[in-house]
């Protein structure tokens, strides 16, 4: 059986930060997800999520979604805790660093949502093949 032997490297990053705002209760795929990554032509490579918020927070929770195909599927949750910014208090985030890094097929989708009706943006650490 034939098996790569060279290291590969993702290319081109993608840049940019994806803002999410509506409230989204659901775990199962439905309701508004915000894509955050559309992956490129040779598939590509998650490595990590942060995500910051940039209003006061409330107890609630961020969901990161994949849609290899067709389908949006829940891969993660991070937990949002009751945070009101100021000069003194950083508004809330998060950063989720995968055990094993997410690699995705050409076209999938990354997508994330909010429990409440709170501003965040999702930015992914990740790259194109």
């Amino acid at each position: 059986m034939a098996a790569n032997t060279n290291a590969i490297f993702t290319l081109t990053p993608p840049t940019y930060g994806v803002q999410i705002s509506t409230a989204n209760t659901a775990r199962d795929g439905t309701g508004t997800i915000g894509t955050v990554w559309t992956v490129g032509a040779n598939g590509g490579l998650l490595t990590s999520v942060r995500v910051q918020a940039s209003v006061t927070t409330t107890a609630g929770v961020i969901r990161l979604f994949q849609r290899p195909a067709a389908t949006w599927f829940l891969w993660k949750e991070i937990l949002v805790t009751a945070v009101t910014p100021s000069t003194t208090v950083e508004a809330w985030s998060a950063e989720y660093v995968p055990v094993n890094p997410l690699a995705l097929p050409s076209g999938a989708l990354f997508g994330a949502s909010t429990n409440n009706a709170e501003t965040f943006t999702v930015f992914p650490n990740a790259g194109d093949y």
